[in-house]
């Protein structure tokens, strides 16, 4: 088998031969490897070394393994597919299509990849429609004798991959109750489960209303785990619990949501956690894993865990003791006015780092592009001002900055051995705003139309006509397009950016799927159907509900704030400072009128490598890029056939080192794709190639 990156390490030179087994670099998440053939001075000579066409279109957002001179990717259509990763051939490819899941569809962010101390065992484990399945790493065959016929029912939707400790599984999923669990990597069977609501007698129980475990739900941890494989710790970073922007049936600070948890990876036993968001009402869920790193501090070097989060901050532990590296204000925020709502009157924030973005828009932040887009933002912020990261839900409109996909988002961040922490940020506006679920005429809503607006109205609409610009499809004319058992299929299983809501009361769905398919109940009156809904398992329905996701842009369809949009980051997190900070990202058309390179929205985290270069697509302007990670200056960029919104890998083969994306597009509004392509010098063995 090929030399890891950690082995890389251990040796402290670059062999012929370096695999990528792990999403995001290693089980640490620090994206940082330790090859250097490619560097500063030759940089500017990569060229593509092959391109691979997925045959999906959609969000192609994985982090791609590559063992053995394999690479293996989890396509958009959430296919697994084998390649030569010297050349980018097809070597066998998996399709969920012909599995119990059906076919997959939604983001995938990456696989797991396992093998037993001999390497006789070789299994990848993907997720599909609430499935997890393992399939033979050689062949591509499901390993039938994992879970039930090859797969493991999970009843929650999986988007990004678990961690591997020793012969168990860790994973978290997104939808349903909140939980943590380990699955036998040969068997399926589950090992240990740490519950994220407690039930009674666990620790955080008396932070929720009684018997909260029952009926809430959320706080599911969909970004991903980290592992220190040494001590046996496994890192958590939680969700939000739900309602996401109501809390008036979840009293209380609604422990393990929106916290940093640290387990012992054998046995699930909470070792120490810290809550960045108390009850949450902003959708602030932790949006990346945590990174693990070290740093020295008065002269001592302190092995520590690194959590970036939506308003753009970072918070940093020892990874032991949990132990902040600076201290930790409580402040107070905004108070809600919203009745049955109890807003925590504070919230954490770190004295160090200094937070990577603006923490709130005000008159110095309005747009500079043109004098209309000045006015614009003006005369909006006077009528919906910003109260800051976490302006309390309200009937009134108000302007959210930080927005709600950050700061800083799933890409994750890099870390180096010297301790310096890179991270991509979005300085996006968006608008906030509550509903009362009742009609504004005081007339009462029809069956299933409160609860559509609770749990479906912030994606796809109050009015059912979707939100294009946040990529959420419109469900007016959904009955023409797929039937009512496909509907319920998604609503069960999830699909595309939909989680799946396994656990919802029958009675709560078919009174959903009616109002959206403006369908009369199958059976009683719609009063006495009324009356079933909102007295349903899940108690009294909320008395509001979100009035959905929309970005704020302006009249021309850019950003309604003051450049920068969108910023590349170094932290160093041994001092706590700031580094450098740069632009990520340009709209030509705007650099053409003669205004400076504004940073575009980004979602996809860096690389980042010992020849001292940091490696990043994540841009709205489809260009992959390499920067300096000693001074954050541009040294190559090139453009991509769709946007790079994965996270890059990097490894070697027989002495030639490469660099690959995954280039799907879709976000932003941009084109969608299903194209891998891989970098590198040239080869010298080529005729004609450069010496």
């Amino acid at each position: 088998m090929a030399l890891s990156l950690g082995s890389i390490d251990a040796l402290g030179v670059d062999p012929q031969n370096a695999d990528w087994p792990v999403y995001l670099g290693g089980k640490g998440r620090s994206l940082y490897s330790s090859l250097r053939q490619i560097n500063r001075d030759n940089v500017s000579q990569l060229e593509v070394a092959w391109i691979y066409e997925t045959g999906d279109k959609g969000e192609y957002q994985a982090n791609n393994l590559i063992v053995d001179g394999i690479l293996y990717t989890p396509s958009p259509k959430r296919k697994v597919i084998a390649l030569d990763a010297a050349t980018g051939r097809e070597l066998w490819k998996w399709d969920p299509a012909d599995e119990r899941s059906g076919q997959g569809r939604g983001r995938q962010r990456g696989l797991v990849y396992w093998e037993n101390d001999t390497g006789g065992e070789r299994r990848l484990f993907t997720g599909v429609g609430g499935y997890l399945f393992a399939l033979d790493a050689k062949t591509g065959e499901t390993v039938r004798d994992f879970g039930e016929n090859g797969s493991v029912n999970l009843r929650s939707g999986l988007n990004t991959p678990g961690v591997v400790y020793r012969d168990l599984l860790i994973l978290g999923g997104v939808g349903g109750k909140g939980a943590v669990r380990a699955l036998d990597v040969r068997t399926g069977a589950q090992r240990w489960i740490f519950h994220l609501i407690p039930r009674p007698g666990e620790a955080g129980y008396d932070t929720w209303p009684k018997d909260a475990y029952k009926t809430a739900t959320g706080v599911m941890p969909w970004c991903g785990q980290s592992l220190d494989e040494k001590r046996g710790i496994v890192y958590i970073a939680t969700k939000t619990a739900e309602p996401d922007f109501y809390g008036g049936r979840r009293h209380g600070k609604n422990l393990f949501a929106n916290c940093v948890l640290a387990l012992n990876a054998s046995t699930g036993e909470r070792l120490w956690h810290f809550q960045i968001v108390h009850h949450d009402l902003l959708d602030k869920d932790l949006p990346c894993p945590p990174v693990l790193l070290t740093v020295t501090q008065g002269g001592e070097k302190i092995d520590a865990v690194a959590q970036g989060t939506k308003h753009g901050r970072v918070f940093v532990f020892n990874r032991v003791t949990g132990e902040p590296l600076w201290p930790i204000e409580e402040k107070p925020v905004p108070s809600s006015d919203l009745r049955g709502e109890k807003a925590w009157p504070t919230q954490p924030f770190p004295t160090r780092p200094p937070p990577l973005m603006r923490q709130r828009y005000t008159e110095a932040d309005i747009s500079n592009i043109s004098p209309e887009t000045r006015q614009l933002t003006l005369d909006r912020i006077v009528a919906s001002p910003n109260f800051g990261a976490f302006p309390a839900p309200s009937l009134n409109e108000t302007v959210m900055f930080p927005g709600f996909d950050g700061g800083m988002e799933w890409g994750g961040a890099a870390a180096d051995p010297d301790g310096i922490y890179y991270v991509n940020i979005n300085e996006m506006p968006w608008l906030l705003q509550m509903v009362e679920t009742r009609r504004a005429d005081g007339s009462k809503l029809i069956p299933g139309e409160r609860d559509y607006m609770i749990y479906c109205g912030a994606c796809h609409g109050l009015d059912k006509k979707g939100n294009l610009a946040a990529e959420f499809p419109p469900l007016i004319d959904v009955a023409q397009r797929k039937t009512r058992a496909e509907i319920e299929q998604i609503t069960r299983q999830g699909g595309g950016r939909m989680p799946g809501y396994a656990t919802m009361p029958e009675a709560k769905r078919t009174a959903i799927l009616d109002y959206v398919l403006n369908a009369e109940p199958p059976s009683a009156s719609r009063k006495e159907a009324g009356a079933a809904t909102s007295s349903a398992a899940n108690g009294e329905a909320p008395a509001y509900a979100f009035g959905g996701f929309r970005r704020w842009l302006d009249n021309e369809g850019y950003p309604a704030i003051k450049p920068p949009w969108g910023t590349l980051n170094a932290v160093d997190l041994n001092t706590g400072e700031i580094k450098w900070k740069v632009t990520l990202g340009e709209y030509p058309e705007l650099t053409a009128r003669g205004i400076p390179p504004t940073g575009t929205e980004n979602y996809g985290g860096p690389l980042v490598t010992a020849s001292g270069l940091l490696f990043i697509g994540a841009t709205a302007d489809e260009t992959f890029r390499v920067f300096d990670k000693e001074t954050g200056k541009i040294l190559w960029q090139t453009k991509l056939p769709f946007g790079g919104n994965a996270t890059p890998s990097t490894y070697m083969i027989n002495g030639r080192q490469y660099v690959v994306i995954s280039a799907g597009g879709g976000k932003s509004g941009r084109p969608r794709g299903g194209s891998l392509v891989a970098f590198a010098l040239p080869d010298r063995q080529k005729p004609g190639a450069r010496p």
